[in-house]
């Protein structure tokens, strides 16, 4: 009889296990609502320490006003992706946050693990002043594109940064999803913290940060104060477009776009050419 019950119990156990397999859905193609968090008064504060000579007391003088200026503001992006690639690309906050969008089909919500909404401030100081990105990453060749404006617009080629990640026994609840946290550091020891799951198969996510066993739906750069938080996953059925770039863009690497800036300092770092191209790069893509 014991042992008749056993076998029972087994079998109902795998009949469990068998059906919930078959229910379990690991998306490899979706769409991800991010909110970036810019802390201003930190940050600008962080510049002003970084700067010397000339931009340094261009740098005092806005750190002035530092305390007239919200401590944060926030900007919305959707990032696609399939099993190959990811394109993330800026939308307004009612894009970001809307429920009802043709052709996705809703799965988990969440709002970030933080509370509290931050303040908001016009479209173009809510983005930071900066123009608008497009980020393209190839995950099987392992390069990034940027699309983005300065004087002009520009596609900006690179190979994806190398991260060395350290796993941790911490979990986090984002978007819906239960999350791992990892520590890493990319080259130029910026310090980097992500949770990414693995019930997103898919070793991509925001600002070009990859390299996990899974999508990454929380990222925080300590050193700039930059957050990103998935609010929402939808599923879709569509691969990531391959048409986004504009036609007009100049293409270059990031190389030279760094050697075209010549003696400009604005991102700090004297004459260290390597601080100098470490904040360049920690500017264009974070």
């Amino acid at each position: 009889m014991i042992r008749f019950t056993l076998l029972l119990f087994m079998f109902v156990c795998s009949l469990f296990c068998g059906l919930y397999a078959q229910h379990a859905y690991f998306p490899t193609k979706g769409i991800i609502s991010f909110e970036r968090e810019v802390y201003l008064r930190a940050r600008m504060r962080e510049m002003s320490s970084k700067s010397s000579g000339q931009n340094r007391g261009m740098m005092m003088r806005y750190n002035s006003n530092v305390d007239d200026i919200p401590e944060k503001n926030s900007s919305f992006f959707t990032l696609q992706f399939d099993q190959t690639a990811t394109l993330m690309s800026a939308v307004d906050e009612e894009s970001a946050t809307s429920t009802s969008t043709p052709s996705r089909t809703p799965s988990r919500g969440g709002r970030r693990p933080n509370s509290g909404r931050p303040e908001r401030m016009g479209r173009s100081a809510m983005r930071g002043g900066s123009p608008d990105k497009i980020f393209y990453q190839n995950l099987t060749q392992g390069s990034s594109l940027v699309q983005m404006e300065l004087d002009e617009k520009y596609v900006l080629e690179d190979s994806l940064q190398r991260i060395t990640w350290r796993f941790t026994d911490e979990y986090r609840q984002i978007a819906g999803y239960e999350c791992r946290r990892v520590n890493g550091a990319t080259p130029d020891s910026l310090y980097i913290v992500a949770f990414y799951t693995d019930q997103i198969p898919v070793s991509g996510g925001p600002a070009l940060v990859h390299g996990l066993p899974g999508m990454i739906l929380g990222l925080a750069i300590p050193e700039m104060h930059i957050n990103y938080w998935a609010q929402k996953v939808d599923f879709v059925t569509d691969n990531v477009p391959q048409n986004w770039k504009d036609k007009k863009a100049k293409e270059m690497n990031m190389q030279e776009l760094f050697e075209s800036l010549g003696k400009n300092r604005f991102f700090g770092g004297g004459n260290n050419r390597n601080q100098m191209k470490r904040n360049l790069l920690e500017n264009l893509i974070y």
